[in-house]
């Protein structure tokens, strides 16, 4: 089987459109074949509709934990973006690569499939693990039916690589998330006889000042970690609908918010003193008016926070073999690391290339510098790999 470079395979998993909520299927045939190419085995793990999968494959002994390289190959829409090339076709020059997910997170995908043919070629003392992943974007969804598989295992790996843009710096923590819908019913009537019945929009707007202020609360309280360049959990409404004319009282209201909380918080805590308020305060108010009225919480998704020691076992292999010796500060971007550390205990680091600043933009690109970092620091992965286990 032909070698390929890691830029032929970026343009490959470019040319894909795995856009968040649409099929991955076609990148994940590929990925599959590819390895088929060079005997490796792979499990696919299906969504409900079996529309989208996750892949897992071991390179090397079968019997023992080693190492994961995971990354998730669903990618945001470009629809309303301003691109100067077509996004799904990999743009090159002599410094950047651009392209839809060129940075998050096909690049380092595309360096972890370039190295199997050495990992295949060597003897490996300890495998390595790939792990990728689908509709991560909307909240880390479906990675989760992975890991419900994983946890049946017999062999889980023991370290983990989480490939998000970070410069290839190793970051060892980073925010958790928990993302709602609430659904206002009110009753309504002519605007003109206003107390004959009962907004959900003002209703629904209370709730939404509650929200705003509680940034502020959990500053009072000295919630703080001053490693993240936003040293506290944060609260945000990203969305509001409801009403239908000026002349009428609405019904109905929804809003979508989310909370980003530091490792360290309760977010079901801050996600009740929400709901305490909309439950306990707003609704009987809302009910002394009209008694058909409800609020309904839904949860839309959620990840939890990430933070690992410095001093850990995945912090000194990764230093082994990464170019950049550099530890990142804390990111309030989410990932799956801590999914895989909590349930799975696989004892993670998340490094690779690009920046979190290119991601999500029109005109997404990897450096050539980066990408080649990230090529060295397989290269030595699987290098350290042919060494003896070191996870005894």
């Amino acid at each position: 089987m032909t070698h390929l470079s890691s830029e032929k395979i970026l343009a490959r998993l470019i040319a894909f459109d795995t856009t968040s909520t649409t099929s991955n299927l076609e990148l994940i045939d590929f990925v599959r074949n590819y390895l088929d190419g060079y005997s490796i085995t792979s499990q696919l793990v299906l969504n409900d509709d079996q529309t989208c999968a996750n892949l897992y494959a071991t390179i090397g002994p079968h019997d023992i934990g080693g190492v994961m390289l995971s990354g998730h190959t669903d990618v945001v829409p470009t629809v309303g973006q301003n691109w100067n090339s077509d996004p799904y076709q990999l743009k090159a020059d002599d410094q950047l690569f651009y392209g839809r997910g060129s940075c998050d997170m096909k690049g380092f995908i595309a360096c972890t499939l370039a190295g199997v043919p050495e990992m295949v070629k060597q003897s490996l003392q300890t495998p390595v693990h790939l792990a990728f992943s689908y509709d991560e974007e909307i909240g880390c969804v479906g990675v989760k039916k992975l890991i419900t598989a994983m946890e049946g295992f017999e062999v889980k790996p023991r370290i983990g690589l989480i490939g998000e843009p970070t410069d290839m710096k190793m970051i060892t923590g980073h925010k958790g998330k928990a993302a709602f819908r609430v659904e206002f019913s009110g009753s309504s009537c002519h605007s003109a006889y206003i107390t004959n019945g009962v907004n959900a929009v003002e209703y629904a707007a209370e709730l939404v000042s509650f929200i705003r202020n509680m940034n502020q609360a959990v500053q009072k309280r000295n919630m703080l970690d001053q490693g993240y360049s936003v040293p506290h959990s944060t609260f945000h409404v990203g969305s509001i609908n409801g009403g239908t004319a000026l002349n009428i009282v609405p019904r109905q209201c929804q809003i979508e918010f989310e909370i980003r909380n530091l490792p360290l918080d309760d977010v079901d805590a801050l996600a009740h003193e929400i709901k305490h308020f909309a439950m306990d305060t707003l609704l009987p108010d809302m009910q002394s008016r009209f008694g058909e009225c409800d609020i309904q919480f839904t949860p839309i998704s959620d990840y939890p926070g990430f933070q690992t020691d410095p001093s850990s076992k995945v912090i000194e292999y990764t230093r082994s073999i990464n170019p950049i010796d550099e530890i990142g500060d804390p990111v309030s971007f989410g990932t799956e690391a801590g999914l895989f550390d909590q349930q799975l205990g696989i004892n993670s680091v998340v490094c690779g290339p690009g920046s979190i600043d290119q991601a999500h933009k029109p005109n997404e690109y990897v450096s050539r510098q980066q990408m080649q970092s990230c090529d060295q620091l397989i290269e030595n992965l699987v290098h350290r790999c042919t060494k003896s286990y070191p996870f005894d």
